[in-house]
């Protein structure tokens, strides 16, 4: 993911971030199949979506902790 796009989704809600990670893990199952099949010749496609994924979960989780200390102060 270009840092480009890391900083639009940053500014994104926690819901749509948790949109976008369901269907890169939908899209990773689908490329699992094909890889399987050998169909996909990009076999490093499975492992950026999943750079992508872990991305968007740190960014989720980082947003989760942050609105816990706005609560708590």
């Amino acid at each position: 993911m270009k840092i480009k796009n890391l900083k639009e989704i940053k500014n994104k809600e926690v819901k749509e971030l948790e949109k976008m990670v369901s269907k890169l893990r939908i899209d990773l199952m689908k490329n699992a199949v094909k890889i399987a099949g050998g169909k996909e010749k990009n076999i490093k496609k499975a492992w950026n979506i999943k750079k992508e994924i872990a991305q968007i979960l740190t960014i989720i989780k980082n947003k989760m902790i942050n609105e816990n200390i706005m609560k708590i102060s």
